[in-house]
């Protein structure tokens, strides 16, 4: 049965616009394809856009929030924790959310029929993961620390190592898309949907923090990535396009 969503989830909206992506970046060559060209026409939401589809009605598995225990054997790469908390603009968390990530390899390769990268596949690295937040908004993901990889923007265009964060409400107009940086991260500046933001304390709003806590002795590196859903403290979504 699907627990309880947290209504709260629903109110989000864009306070700080120099805060969130640009709709249209230049530099980001498929914003140029994919930002609309005319005013939107807004479209009242009716009784099927507020109450459904509902995601997250089917259990979670036990190894759904660790991608590392999802094949036979071990994936290849740097084993890491990654945990954090969802949160309104008042910080007050928001349980039972549905997280839902999803990486390339350790190689910096999705498990995707168009990913032509020649970097070598995992076979058991899937790279997709999903969880409930608990009564804190707490969410917890064991997972492979992902390589940066080519992406063709530009000349010698590499992407940082990211996660994707995908986050639901009770229904699809509700789902907000995010990608999760790693400190340090030498790629920060050549990479323009990093960029697109152009508030630089959004932008590291997007950084995870390694975290000593969460590092577990001899096993995996833990990282925290908090997900503020509105305000002025609110984490970098993209765009709907």
């Amino acid at each position: 049965m699907h627990p309880r969503v947290d209504k709260r989830v629903i109110g989000y909206r864009r306070v700080d616009p120099q805060g969130q992506p640009r709709r249209l970046y230049e530099p980001y060559k498929s914003t140029v394809l994919r930002s609309p060209r005319r005013p939107l026409i807004h479209l009242p939401h009716t009784l099927s856009e507020v109450t459904g589809p509902m995601y997250g009605h089917n259990p979670i598995g036990e190894s759904d929030n660790d991608l590392t225990r999802q094949h036979a054997g071990e994936p290849l790469g740097e084993r890491i924790i990654v945990t954090g908390r969802v949160l309104d603009e008042d910080r007050r968390p928001l349980r039972n959310t549905l997280v839902e990530i999803w990486q390339a390899n350790a190689a910096g390769r999705y498990f995707h029929v168009k990913d032509n990268h020649p970097a070598p596949l995992d076979p058991n690295f899937t790279g997709a993961g999903r969880a409930f937040t608990d009564d804190e908004g707490r969410y917890r993901f064991v997972t492979i620390k992902p390589g940066a990889y080519p992406w063709r923007n530009h000349h010698n265009a590499w992407r940082p190592a990211h996660i994707h964060f995908s986050l639901f409400g009770p229904a699809l107009v509700t789902r907000l898309v995010t990608q999760m940086y790693f400190p340090g991260d030498p790629l920060f500046p050549f990479d323009p949907i990093f960029n697109s933001i152009r508030d630089e304390r959004a932008r590291e709003r997007l950084i995870s923090r390694f975290d000593m806590d969460t590092t577990q002795p001899e096993w995996a590196l833990g990282f925290q990535f908090d997900i503020v859903l509105r305000g002025r403290d609110g984490t970098p979504f993209e765009e709907n396009r």
